[in-house]
């Protein structure tokens, strides 16, 4: 079974906000997406994108830039 469920995380559980038709103690698979309109996900991407850029963007990498060079 594969379902789209939304749920609210809270006291480090999360709540679904509709039932399923599953046996209770059933074992799945949880995927965690958050909503594009979370207003914390653009920071948390930025943040995430300052970190990427110091270690592409450094001085030890100008060598390959130069062997690049005609």
């Amino acid at each position: 079974m594969t379902a789209t469920l939304e749920a609210i995380y809270e006291a480090g559980h999360l709540r679904l906000l509709q039932e399923l038709p599953l046996p209770e103690r059933t074992r799945v698979l949880v995927r965690v997406e958050t909503p594009k309109e979370d207003p914390g996900r653009e920071a948390w991407l930025a943040a995430g994108e300052q970190s990427l850029m110091k270690v592409w963007d450094n001085d030890a990498d100008n060598v390959y830039n130069e062997l690049l060079a005609p």
